[in-house]
């Protein structure tokens, strides 16, 4: 149910923010974090849909430093390795432990597994400024098994934090291409709280909807709208074959049959003088600029996400084309004039993502103690400062009666154990019709030659006489 910043959790005291993310469009949000001793300052992705802590601990052509485990006095080898593949890239390392702490939390440091990366394909983006990643899953999905424990899950064990935390982005602003604009303009912020929540970093209510399996933060969509109009999709479409809350994927991304629908109904709503996107565009390949932003910010519609709170109760978060449609700045293209923008919204082979691209529309509280997420109006400056009003918005609490929407919405995988089952008795079927079938043939070819030995209206009698 929606709740007010002052009754977040029982007892739970507002803490202060310090912004302490920062990063590039497309490029995902950092954290610094100190590692070994003496400490060594690195810059780690947050990734709420990954669970393993890892840094680079060799050279690599995309980043500019990595850990040198040789001058910790700290490190210690487990002796395994680990394989870590993404959506894009992955990478290799060895896993050991070290003492960490984040500036950000004065006074915590805690020993914590991390996988020193020493090989990596297509990871490290080399205008990120960031040499490691952080994963905020849960430990059921850690890799190279679930005995490796997270970074939040060792802070909360011993003691240091409650087990939840907050995240605040604040995506980069539409800026007006140009070869004088330095790339740095087009920087994030955010702010990432480990323990609670903080009242300055949001508006009105929150709003929270279930954590249907703690393994990544997997939800459940009610359903999805454009201007308000549902796509009137089956409700299990939208979360085949699972729906995930990741700050690691910039877009908002949807089984190709959702994003087809999705894209068809912004299309039917587009009010955009003389210009008509492009396949390219919608596919995210395209990049298309105006000279006037409010062309763009007006003339597309509204997209909501309609997530569960309860059995029979849904709430809208509302994104304004401001989130969805993406700022894309480089001034070494002197082709690109004006305000740029690229699709923000995806076509997914592996589930619905709820990207960063809908996260920096809200202030989401990741509520692991009572197993739910929460969302609410972010204070994040407004992507168009000439603008009246958010960014984004959300609404409800609204009620579907006589509906079991967790029951009606969830996608539920095929039970391996049955499935298994069913491939056996298909077999088994197989190999029975095999041996019976030359056992058919045989007596209808018996058949056959009994009744081709016998003509029709013959007797004994008359067979006596033939053969005479």
């Amino acid at each position: 149910m929606a709740a007010n910043r002052q009754t977040f959790v029982p007892g739970q005291r507002s803490r202060r923010a310090t912004q302490n993310l920062h990063g590039q469009s497309g490029e995902g949000y950092y954290i610094e974090m100190n590692i070994g001793t003496p400490p060594q300052k690195l810059n780690v992705l947050v990734d709420t849909g990954s669970s393993n802590f890892a840094i680079a601990a060799s050279q690599d052509d995309e980043i500019s430093k990595f850990f040198h485990t040789n001058e910790s006095s700290t490190y210690e080898d487990s002796g395994r390795s680990v394989y870590v593949p993404y959506t894009q890239g992955d990478w290799t390392g060895e896993l050991a432990t070290d003492m960490v702490n984040l500036p950000s939390l004065p006074n915590i440091t805690v020993r914590s597994n991390i996988a020193f990366i020493t090989r990596s394909s297509n990871f490290f983006i080399n205008t990120s400024d960031w040499q490691g990643i952080i994963g905020f899953a849960y430990q059921e999905i850690s890799r190279p098994d679930g005995d490796v424990e997270p970074f939040l899950d060792s802070l909360v064990k011993q003691g240091h934090v409650r087990n939840l935390f907050s995240i605040q982005l604040c995506g980069a602003k539409a800026l007006p291409n140009s070869v004088s604009l330095n790339m740095s303009t087009n920087s994030m912020d955010g702010t990432m709280l480990l323990g609670g929540v903080s009242g300055s970093l949001y508006k009105g209510n929150i709003f929270y909807t279930p954590i249907h399996r703690e393994w990544y933060y997997e939800v459940v969509i009610a359903d999805i709208l454009v201007n308000n109009k549902s796509l009137k999709l089956d409700c299990k479409e939208y979360n085949y074959d699972k729906t995930i809350v990741d700050s690691g994927t910039t877009n908002l991304r949807l089984p190709d049959k959702v994003f087809q629908a999705l894209v068809e109904g912004i299309q039917n709503k587009l009010s955009v003088p003389d210009w008509y996107p492009s396949q390219y565009f919608w596919s995210g390949t395209e990049v298309v600029c105006w000279t006037d932003l409010a062309i763009a910010y007006t003339g597309f519609p509204t997209v909501s996400v309609a997530l569960i709170m309860t059995n029979n109760t849904f709430f809208h978060l509302t994104l304004l084309p401001q989130h969805y449609l993406r700022p894309v700045q480089d001034p070494s293209d002197p082709t690109l004039s004006g305000f740029c923008f690229k699709f923000g919204i995806a076509s997914s082979t592996a589930g619905t993502v709820l990207g960063a691209v809908l996260m920096e529309g809200f202030y989401v509280v990741f509520d692991r103690e009572h197993k739910r997420i929460g969302f609410a109006e972010t204070t994040c400056p407004p992507r168009d400062p000439s603008s009246i009003g958010p960014d984004s918005k959300i609404s409800g609490p609204f009620t579907q009666a006589d509906k079991h929407l967790m029951n009606q919405c969830a996608y539920k995988k095929p039970d391996q154990k049955n499935g298994s089952l069913m491939v056996v008795a298909y077999v088994m079927a197989g190999v029975c019709f095999l041996c019976v079938t030359p056992l058919l043939v045989m007596v209808i070819q018996y058949q056959v030659r009994k009744c081709r030995g016998r003509p029709r209206g013959d007797n004994s009698d008359t067979g006596n006489l033939i053969n005479r």
